[in-house]
C-alpha cells in the first residue's frame, strides 16, 4: 500500500489480461457494453472518489502481467487484477501475484463474470489462493468493489 512518491496517495494498479482489450464488442450479453477506455475511466474516478491514484492495463501477454507484478512489489503498489484466461492455468502469474501478497500489498482478484457459472474449466482459479480476496459475477462493478477493499484497508 505504497504511496506515489509525486501525490502521496496509494497507488493501485488495474490490470487486465488476454482479451479484456475487446471488451464492448467481445459476447456483449456476457461481459457487456463497457469499453476498456470506458473501464479505465471509471476506475480512475473510483479511485479518484477513494483516494487512491489508479493505474489501468491491459496485456494479452502473460510476461507482461507477471512483469507488471513485480513492478507492483517494487513500487509498493496494491493491485486488482482480472487475469481472464490466465486466471485457470498461469502458474507463472499466480507465483507473481503471491510476490505482491507476500509484500505485504493487497491483490484483489476479479471477474465480471461469475466463472463459477459458466463451463467447468473455468471453476478452477490458481490465482485464488494466493489473493486478498476475489470478487466476481457483479459486471465492471466487480473493479469498484475491488478498489473499495483496497481503499478499506489503506
Amino acid at each position: 500500500m505504497g504511496p506515489s512518491r509525486l501525490t502521496g496517495m496509494t497507488t493501485v494498479l488495474v490490470a487486465n489480461g488476454p482479451n479484456l482489450n475487446r471488451l464492448g464488442t467481445r459476447e456483449p450479453e456476457k461481459y457487456g457494453s463497457t469499453t476498456l477506455e470506458e473501464l479505465a475511466a471509471h476506475a480512475m474516478q473510483w479511485g479518484s472518489e477513494l483516494g487512491l491514484e489508479v493505474v489501468v492495463r491491459q496485456s494479452n501477454d502473460e510476461a507482461e502481467l507477471v512483469g507488471w507484478m513485480h513492478e507492483a512489489v517494487d513500487h509498493g503498489w496494491d493491485v486488482v487484477l482480472n487475469p481472464a484466461a490466465f486466471t485457470h492455468y498461469s502458474y507463472a502469474l499466480r507465483d507473481a501475484c503471491a510476490l505482491v501478497t507476500a509484500a505485504g500489498h493487497a491483490l484483489i482478484e476479479v471477474h465480471i463474470t461469475n466463472p463459477h457459472a459458466r463451463e467447468e474449466f473455468r471453476h478452477t482459479s490458481v490465482i485464488s489462493g494466493v489473493a486478498s480476496g476475489t470478487i466476481a459475477g457483479l459486471g465492471i462493478d466487480s473493479y469498484r468493489l475491488g478498489l473499495e477493499a483496497i481503499a478499506a484497508r489503506v
